[in-house]
């Protein structure tokens, strides 16, 4: 079962969209907003805490505690209820498509009469929505394309939710007596950042006692099918989980053959028919006698095909099989080769956790340097004044002596819509570190999109380009922007493009990553972490970053500090 967390986190920013929607006071619907990201990053279930321990959490409070109490007692919240009454149910539904959000809801619902998903959709293909105020042809196709995301095609999940299932499944695996191994493969072992379904392994002699265990989970809404050696059944988040039970003495071979995509396998079984082999999930054997000719490890069989042992995020049939053959395949960053991470955030802007508790957490990660880079001012973020700045800036030179790690003061600056930031040049020389991003106006045409990236690239106080596709995985489409020209002025300026590691982004993305590596582009793994626990998520831009051959001299991140502080300009 989903986190209690996810759903009071749900029901918290339902009260900040309904509130935006009604004209509610906006510092109420921001209070509402981070008090959802508090408790969806905190690391402790809400369920159960009492009014003291809710009110421990960051940006929560005893009025938002009780609220949360009454959610968990009754399974809603009187003032919710009130606040859904004063909202016609037609405004409501707009508020749940991907992509539109409180303040174009409110206006298609008054100036067109839209209701429901449906009319939206035929209002877009008569192109009706171009007309108001505020958009045209690209913002009309972005809310398209959002919504194909979302609604059309197979469903898919991302990579961390179908990670935290596949973990729980496993770990009541490992409790069945005569399970020798568990875990996961396909697409999820390959770390794409969305999954259609999870496939799961299991070695033992004993496949019953397994595919018992599976259909008596809680989290099982539906068995779709239930086999000696297979089933698959669909969890009540909606995913689809198969598990296979295998025999202990094929394990390399069935999990070489199901993590593989399907163009990679191909590949890899047309190498072992060249050499008189056949190649399946039961092992490799000869083609003519049919002997087992090797089936345990997953090294064993790629060495009998004459390969190295090909890590899993590479089998995509993207030429690591040409490079293993050639001994060409990279050796990839990992998440240990990693020395700090460059984009943070604590409650002076929109985080909520503080200076000290992010410090900490980030030595307790064993980290050589640590960058917070709280936002610029914005009529959103109105305590983050200069002046706060500059005393959080004092504040992070007391705590370095005893930190035991370099900590960086940075800035996260907002790339405007002309290309120019939120601070003045001189102030932000200040800064140890500036990442540079877009966060509004992201249906600007392409032409003005790609010079204003384009700016902000070649401006000389800008050190790493935040998230820089802005994509939203689910809910968003990446900006449209000219990558190449993004690329190459990245390659000559030196400026480091971000991999940000928070599961709906994932961006720069595993499609593009690779491409702008060809120009010699520099890139940051780090996560945009608002809260302690999403320092975690930098395992997931580690992913995307190998998943493109990134090595590891690639990533400014895993330089030594003296290295890093001269890319900065601070050493």
């Amino acid at each position: 079962m989903a986190r209690s967390n996810d759903a009071v986190a749900a029901m918290l920013q339902e009260f900040a969209d309904l509130l935006a929607i009604s004209g509610g006071d906006a510092r109420k619907v921001r209070a509402y907003e981070k008090a959802a990201r508090a408790v969806e990053g905190y690391p402790l279930e809400v369920d159960g805490l009492d009014v003291k321990g809710l009110d421990a959490i960051p940006a929560v409070g005893s009025h938002l505690a009780r609220k949360i109490l009454e959610f968990g007692d009754t399974g809603s919240v009187s003032e919710l209820d009130e606040l859904r009454a004063k909202v016609p149910s037609g405004l409501r539904t707009l508020l749940r498509v991907p992509g539109l959000g409180p303040r174009h809801a409110l206006q298609v619902y008054t100036e067109l009469g839209i209701t429901s998903l449906s009319e939206l959709t035929n209002a877009l293909r008569e192109h009706r929505l171009r007309e108001l105020r505020g958009w045209d042809e690209k913002s009309e196709q972005n809310l398209v394309t959002a919504i194909q995301q979302a609604h059309g095609g197979a469903v898919r999940f991302r990579l961390d939710v179908a990670l935290e299932l596949a973990g729980r499944v496993l770990a009541r695996f490992e409790a069945v007596p005569g399970v020798w191994r568990a875990t996961y493969a396909g697409s999820l072992r390959r770390m794409r950042d969305t999954v259609g379904d999870i496939d799961l392994l299991v070695a033992s002699d004993e496949p019953a006692p397994v595919m018992d265990a599976l259909v008596a989970m809680p989290l099982v809404a539906r068995v779709l099918a239930k086999g000696p050696t297979k089933t698959s059944v669909v969890t009540d988040s909606g995913i689809q989980v198969d598990v296979r039970v295998i025999s202990p003495s094929s394990w390399g071979a069935a999990l070489m053959y199901f993590t593989g995509s399907k163009a990679h396998n191909i590949r890899v079984r047309a190498l072992a028919v060249r050499a008189g082999l056949k190649l399946s999930e039961y092992g490799l054997f000869s083609a003519e006698s049919g002997e087992l000719i090797v089936a345990g490890t997953e090294e064993e069989v790629f060495a009998q095909l004459g390969l190295p042992w090909i890590p899993p995020v590479l089998r995509e049939d993207n030429g690591e099989v040409e490079a293993a053959l050639e001994g060409r395949l990279p050796v990839l960053v990992q998440l240990g080769d990693l020395r700090g991470d460059l984009h943070t955030h604590t409650g002076l802007s929109d985080g909520v956790a503080t200076l000290e508790e992010m410090v900490a957490a980030a030595r307790k990660r064993g980290y050589e340097y640590f960058a917070i880079t709280d936002h610029v001012p914005l009529a959103s973020m109105r305590q983050v004044t200069i002046e706060r700045a500059l005393a959080q800036r004092q504040r992070i030179r007391e705590l370095e002596p005893g930190a035991g790690l370099t900590l960086l003061h940075g800035t996260e600056v907002y790339i405007q819509p002309d290309g120019s930031l939120g601070w003045e040049d001189e102030l932000l020389a200040g800064f140890d570190i500036v990442v540079a991003s877009v966060h509004s106006y992201f249906e600007q045409p392409r032409t003005e999109m790609t010079a204003r990236l384009l700016r902000a690239i070649e401006h000389p106080c800008v050190h790493v380009i935040g998230h820089p596709t802005n994509r939203g995985i689910g809910r968003r489409p990446p900006v449209d922007v000219d990558l190449e020209a993004m690329f190459r002025a990245a390659a000559r300026t030196g400026t480091a493009l971000e991999v940000n590691g928070f599961p709906d982004r994932l961006d720069l993305d595993g499609e593009v990553i690779r491409w702008a590596w060809s120009f010699g582009v520099r890139f940051a793994i780090a996560t945009g972490a608002h809260a302690v626990s999403q320092l975690d998520n930098v395992r997931f831009g580690v992913a995307t970053a190998q998943r493109c051959w990134a090595a590891p001299g690639e990533v400014v991140n895993t330089w030594p500090l003296d290295r890093l502080r001269r890319f900065l300009g601070t050493g």
